[in-house]
């Protein structure tokens, strides 16, 4: 009873962002469309979570490889304590610990297998939804073709009948050079209706950064394919509660810039 307590606690006085990209690297792409309101009376608990799941995650890495903490659920937990600063992030932490054992934990851990999604579910303050459905109502790119510096908007709204889980979109781009460039986007479990997903492309920022160096590429004229898919829980898991609703392809062509003398 404590434990599911502190739960609610520490997801109440957390930071919500206004980012829904579960990835924290910058991002190329960014949801436009406004979010859909809870589902549940817990719903509205859920991005929090996923949000300080993020956090907790990445330090818990670096206490298993960095400093070897890996003798017992106690101690590891009692470390993101202290390197956080909050007992409530260390308990959090003690109550997925003891789920797996600290075995498995460690394990999933390194492997960088626990999504906050699943952490997330596993904690009850993401809403579960095995029987879902979602399928793209029109995806496109538009426009198909623009010059260097443009915009380019990605369709990927959605209807579902069945309702979904707390799911995810995932884009895939591959550019002319054959290289793929990925972003992914989360989002609250829906209710049974059509929701507008567009996500806007601006190729006049920098494009494959050198996280290192700090040097970027130019975006590369010719054609980008891409590959959109929408799902349950995070794209492409091992996890339960994972499952692809629905995939779709299109193109666009970047060209060269007309300059004028």
């Amino acid at each position: 009873m404590y434990k599911a307590l502190i739960l609610v606690i520490l997801v109440i006085i957390g930071i919500a962002s206004a980012s829904r990209s579960i990835n924290t690297t910058p991002k190329k792409l960014r949801p436009l469309s406004p979010r859909s309101s809870p589902t549940k009376a817990n719903a509205d608990l859920c991005p929090t979570c996923i949000e300080e799941a993020v956090e907790i995650i990445n330090i818990l890495l670096n206490l298993v490889l960095d400093e070897g903490i890996i003798q017992s659920c106690d101690i590891l937990c009692g470390a993101l304590a202290n390197k956080t600063g909050s007992k409530i992030v260390g308990d959090l932490c003690d109550v997925a610990c003891d789920a797996f054992g600290i075995d498995e934990f460690v394990k999933l851990i390194i492997k960088a297998d626990i999504n906050p999604i699943w952490y997330c579910e596993l904690a009850k303050l993401c809403p579960v939804n095995d029987h879902g459905d979602a399928k793209f109502t029109n995806f496109g790119i538009a426009p198909k073709s623009a010059p260097d510096g443009s915009k380019f908007i990605f369709d990927c709204s959605f209807v579902s009948i069945n309702g979904t889980g707390t799911g995810t979109i995932v884009i895939d781009m591959v550019d002319p050079k054959n290289r793929t460039i990925s972003n992914l986007y989360w989002f609250e479990a829906r209710k049974p209706g059509t929701y507008p997903e567009k996500i806007g492309l601006q190729t006049l920022v920098e494009f494959n950064c050198d996280p290192i160096t700090g040097v970027c590429d130019g975006w590369p004229i010719g054609t980008y394919n891409v590959t959109a898919q929408v799902c349950n829980g995070v794209c492409g898991s091992i996890h339960p509660h994972t499952s692809i609703y629905d995939t779709a392809k299109g193109s666009f062509e970047l060209t060269k810039k007309k300059v004028f003398f």
